[in-house]
């Protein structure tokens, strides 16, 4: 029996959050996947050895249905995988907007540059291979529209980049807010989930923005830039 992507990240979680049979069942209820998506879900499954680090179904249709409401002109995506969240993304730009995604492996950039050529989004998408710390800075834009989704340890760094870029308004997502349920251990162990853990107080005590943690996948903070 075929195990859809969403049944396999709940498999590689080491506590899972969400019943995988809510997450079945929101599936079951949420617009159909595109067939270009699950080609991609299905072949980032069966050849990367970190698959379970893809979006996915739910998170992505999610992402796409946020863009298509704020029909952004500018989103920057920090972290760009084999680039499923950011064809999602980009489904919402208006005709002359731009996708910037940054992705540090040099593979999975080429495997994400590909998929964008197979999506037809070549020229919406501009592709960034390198340290995202060092290319932010570059990148003179006002964002609409930001998903995080890269190495925890630099979230706040990220964060502190991007804020000023963002419009008031603007709206920033973050990925794996929960981290696998870690954060919810007393004591956080692990480099990652302590790294979340400050990430998720820093923004607590930040009143340049209002958020809401919201429970898909493995927790998407949604931040909105005050003004």
């Amino acid at each position: 029996m075929l195990i859809s992507h969403s049944a396999y990240i709940c498999k590689k979680l080491s506590l899972d959050i969400i019943n995988p049979l809510a997450q079945v069942y929101a599936e079951r209820y949420s617009a159909n996947e595109d067939p270009l998506l699950k080609e991609i879900a299905a072949e980032t499954a069966e050849t990367h050895a970190e698959s379970h680090m893809l979006s996915g179904h739910l998170q992505g249709k999610f992402l796409e249905l946020m863009s298509r409401m704020l029909q952004p002109t500018r989103i920057l995506e920090v972290g760009t995988f084999t680039g499923y969240s950011a064809i999602c993304l980009a489904k919402g730009l208006l005709n002359d907007g731009k996708l910037h995604t940054i992705e540090l492996r040099e593979e999975d950039a080429a495997t994400a540059s590909a998929n964008f050529k197979r999506a037809n989004l070549s020229e919406k998408i501009i592709l960034h291979q390198g340290n995202a710390l060092s290319i932010i800075p570059t990148l003179d834009e006002a964002w609409d529209l930001v998903f995080i989704d890269a190495d925890k340890p630099n979230y706040i760094a990220y964060y502190d980049l991007i804020l000023p870029s963002v419009k008031p308004g603007g709206i920033i997502l973050a990925d794996n807010v929960l981290f696998h349920g870690q954060v919810l251990e007393q004591p956080i162990k692990g480099k990652n989930a302590k790294a979340i853990q400050e990430f998720n107080e820093y923004l607590d005590q930040d009143n340049r923005v209002e958020t809401v943690l919201l429970i898909i996948r493995d927790g998407l903070l949604l931040i909105r830039k005050n003004g």
